[in-house]
This record gives structure tokens, sequence and C-alpha cells, in this order.
């Protein structure tokens, strides 16, 4: 009985996201004076796209988790009337990018149902990640502030958003064939007990990448996903606190030398620390950003009442604030609720998986969800230094947009696996 009123609830929730989608888009378009046939066009086919997704992946997993589905496309709704609010010449790439993403998230769910097939290429997966990382170090180029891009014809992709994914499916492989090597064998070094050395090097290896794309790329929000998603896997991996402590004291050491050594991640945490001894130069962002949130109060200025673009690049870092302003904090709690909804389902969908490194990985992409959530989040409202990394499925961005509907693909299809009792 659970099992077939899943699709139909999930039915139900689209249709929510649907409503979502249409009122957003007839309200800017009433206040611009005209209503864009072009745009609707583009809309309904959105929202045909979000159904024809639903009916595809229920014709095979009947019992993937129901709510997954829905609240991405809730917030790529979110996404994309705020995209054409505060940027309408980028409405159509996005547009374009969520339903590339549909698909993506469709490809997913069927590609990886036999997930457990992936460990055999851990060193494959390993290579491509940090592969991908490299590339942006050595070729990438600076734009908005952090050398994360690669430009390859027409085309701008950032690496590290598909990097994320290989790495995760390495530690995760990793992880589980060296679990009691990890959780019980080691020396002991005063009041710690650790491993011989070639057996935490993976953990070694991504903390010098993380130094690296902090210092090279001045990008602090991938430097903190990526140590954050090492250690987090480590100590379930392990049970072992030892790490995590480890871990901190690593990238508190890196990053507290890389301060003094850095004159650029000086200005970052100085920023943080006191954005009013330079409201108008370099803390221009998050001052404005602040000033958003006050102006929007409980229930906001409305869609297209307030003054969101005087943030620079306010669609891609900054589209919280923007929503904070407009939306107001019934606008904000929403988003906030979805994501901890989502985060919900994830860490649920650990809980339910059998297979070791099935659990793995999907506890890998539900802290990375978790991580990219809090860090920008965190950042737009000066809880912690500015990481410029993207609202995941809401600020603009082809990368992330593809990557984050894949992520999610995998959890719905490791959601479909867990054991036949517990409906």
């Amino acid at each position: 009985m659970v099992i077939e009123q899943q699709p139909r609830n999930e039915f139900t929730l689209l249709g929510i996201a649907s409503f979502i989608l249409i009122n957003g888009i007839l309200v800017l378009n009433l206040a611009a004076g005209k209503l864009d046939i072009k745009i609707w066009g583009v809309t309904a086919g959105i929202i045909f796209s979000w159904f024809m997704v639903h009916a595809i992946i229920r014709r095979r997993f009947r019992r993937g988790d129901p709510l997954i589905f829905p609240l991405a496309a809730f917030l790529t709704a979110i996404g994309l009337v705020m995209i054409l609010r505060l940027a309408p010449n980028l409405f159509w790439a996005q547009a374009i990018w969520a339903e590339t993403g549909l698909v993506a998230f469709a490809f997913a769910t069927f590609f990886f149902r036999r997930l457990e097939t992936l460990a055999q290429y851990k060193y494959i997966n390993g290579i491509l990640g940090i592969g991908l990382l490299l590339s942006a170090i050595l070729f990438g180029v600076n734009i908005g502030g952090h050398k994360s891009w690669i430009i390859l014809g027409p085309v701008h992709f950032q690496p590290s958003e598909f990097a994320k994914l290989f790495i995760v499916f390495f530690l995760a492989a990793y992880l589980d064939e060296r679990r009691e090597v990890l959780t019980f064998a080691g020396k002991r070094y005063g009041w710690l007990t650790l491993p011989a050395p070639r057996f935490i090097a993976p953990l070694l290896v991504v903390w010098g990448l993380t130094m690296v794309m902090f210092v090279v790329q001045r990008d602090l929000g991938s430097a903190l996903l990526f140590f954050g998603v090492a250690v987090a896997m480590l100590y379930i991996a392990s049970n072992r606190i030892d790490y995590v402590l480890i871990g901190l004291a690593l990238f508190f050491a890196g990053s507290f030398l890389c301060y003094y050594l850095y004159s650029h991640i000086q200005v970052r945490i100085d920023i943080w620390l006191n954005p009013w001894s330079d409201p108008n130069g370099k803390a221009y962002q998050i001052v404005q950003s602040l000033f958003a949130f006050a102006a929007g109060g409980l229930w906001g200025s409305g869609l297209t009442y307030g003054f969101p673009t005087m943030i620079p690049e306010v669609h891609t870092d900054f589209v919280f604030a923007a929503i904070g302003e407009e939306l107001g904090f019934i606008g904000t709690a929403a988003i906030l609720i979805a994501y901890i909804l989502l985060l919900y389902c994830s860490f649920r969908t650990v809980l339910r998986t059998a297979g070791s490194f099935s659990l793995l990985v999907a506890a890998g992409l539900s802290v990375i969800v978790g991580l990219q959530v809090f860090l920008i989040i965190g950042g737009v409202t000066k809880f912690f230094p500015l990481t410029g990394m993207p609202l995941p499925l809401v600020s603009y961005g082809g990368s992330s947009m593809i990557s984050n509907y894949i992520l999610f693909g995998i959890l719905f299809a490791i959601s479909e696996m867990r054991p036949l009792d517990e409906e």
C-alpha cells in the first residue's frame, strides 16, 4: 500500500512545484507589463519534463524515496523564478541547464542502480577526480575571483562540481576495503591511536589538494567541501573521533599558515571579521547582503519590489540574499525547510542502505549537500567567511545544476535498494 501511494504523493508534490513556477513567472510577466510567449513555452516544457521523468523512473523504481525528486523540482522552480527576476538574459541558459539536469537525473537513477560494481574501479574514480581538480588548478581561468573555471570554446564549466562525485566513489571504495585496519589497527602516539601512514594517505592527499585550491584558486568553498567530505567519510567508516581531530588540526594549521603567507586570504578573513571597515570597497557584497536581509523582514518587499541587483553577481553567490529581501523570512524559511527535508531523505537513505560501499557513497553525497548549503548560506549571512559556492539547484550555473541532479539521482537509486522489509 505504501509503495502504491508513493508515485501519487510524488505527482502531487510535483504539482505544487509547478504551481510555484507558474505563479512566479506570471508575477514577473505582469510586473513587466507583458506576457512573454517564449518564456511560457520554456516553462511549460520544464513542467512537462518533470512529469515525464516522474513517469519514466516510476515505471522502473517503485520503492525509491518519494521526496527527493519533488524537492529538487521545487528548488529548481525557485531558482528559475529568481534568475528571471535578477538576470533575465540568463534565464534561457538556466532553463537549458535545468532540462539537461533532468536528463542527468533520470540517467543516474538507471546507471547507478548497481552501484556496488563501481567499487571495483576505485583507482579510476580517484584518478578522474584528482585529474579534474588538477585541470582547474593548472589550466583554470579566473572568473568572479576564483581560478576554478575551464573554458572550452563556448562552454564554461567548473571541474570541481563533477570531481566531488568521483572523489566520493573513490573514498567509499577505499575506506570500505580498509575499514577494519582503520578501525582497529594502529600505533599509539600519546593519546592518539593511528594506523600506518599508508592507510590514511588519501586523507593527506585530499588535504594537500585543498590547500592548493585554497591558495592557487582562491576557492575556500571547494577546499572546505572536499576536505570536510573526506574527514566525515573517514569517521563514518571507522567510527573513530581521532581522525576528525587530526583532520581539523591539519586544516586549521594549513589555513593559519596560508593566512600569514597570502594577502588575498587575509582580505577574505578580514572582510568576514569586520565588513564595516570597508563597506563600499572589498566588503561591498557582504554589506549589501546584510542590508537585503534586513530590508526583507518577515514577508519580504515582494517579487520585483526590492533592490537585490545592487549586490554584484547576486544571481550566483548571493541569490539567497535576494530571496531574503523580496520573499522575506517566509521565503528563506521555505528554502531552508526544503534543504532540511532533502538532508533528511539523504541520511534516511544512508540508514536504510544494506551494502557498505553504497552506505558510504550515500553518506558522502549527503555530507556534500549539507556542507554546500551550510557554507553558502553561512557566507551570505556573515556566519562564515564567504566561500563563493552556488546554492544547489537555485543559483545560476550549469555545472552545479547538472552535478547536483546527478547527485540526487544517485541517492534516489540507492534509496530504491533498501531492504524489502523496510516499507
